[in-house]
């Protein structure tokens, strides 16, 4: 049986999308989403749960995420989790899953229009993108999780 990798969400960007050109000026970007759910507890009281993702655009998203996204947009997002694993300075395992996004919906108001949807055309295999970010020879920097990304 085939499983299902697929993921949904709608949320505001964190920060401003960072974008890096890889060879034959392959653009990537990637940018923290918040997702938050409200609920009441028992006296009533609203409570609210930020979780924070990592979203990875490729290619044509990631250009259009330079171009119109910025620290707060909201957006809806839809795309797949995918983890990346790697070992920092001191030899420890470390790892970081991300939403590789191939759909996005700019959700922020906006007095001319309806909101704009994007589709990524569909990305290469998985062993193809991890051949182009071969860092085995780099090491990713302590504090943060770069893998097999760029940044």
């Amino acid at each position: 049986m085939r499983g299902v990798n697929r993921v949904i969400l709608i949320g505001n960007l964190g920060k401003d999308p960072e974008i890096q050109y890889l060879e034959k000026n392959i653009s990537v970007a990637k940018f923290p989403l918040a997702t938050t759910e409200t609920h009441k507890d028992k006296n009533g009281k609203l409570i609210s749960q930020t979780e924070w993702h990592i979203v990875v655009l490729w290619r044509g998203l990631a250009e259009l995420a330079q171009k119109y996204l910025h620290k707060g947009s909201l957006i809806y997002v839809e795309g797949r989790l995918h983890t990346r694993n790697w070992e920092d300075r001191e030899g420890n395992k470390k790892f970081a899953t991300e939403i590789v996004a191939d759909n996005l919906i700019m959700l922020d108001k906006r007095s001319d229009s309806h909101p704009s949807t994007f589709t990524a055309a569909p990305l290469p295999e998985a062993d193809s993108i991890d051949e182009s970010f071969d860092s085995s020879s780099e090491e990713p920097p302590e504090d943060e999780p770069t893998g097999k990304l760029p940044f």
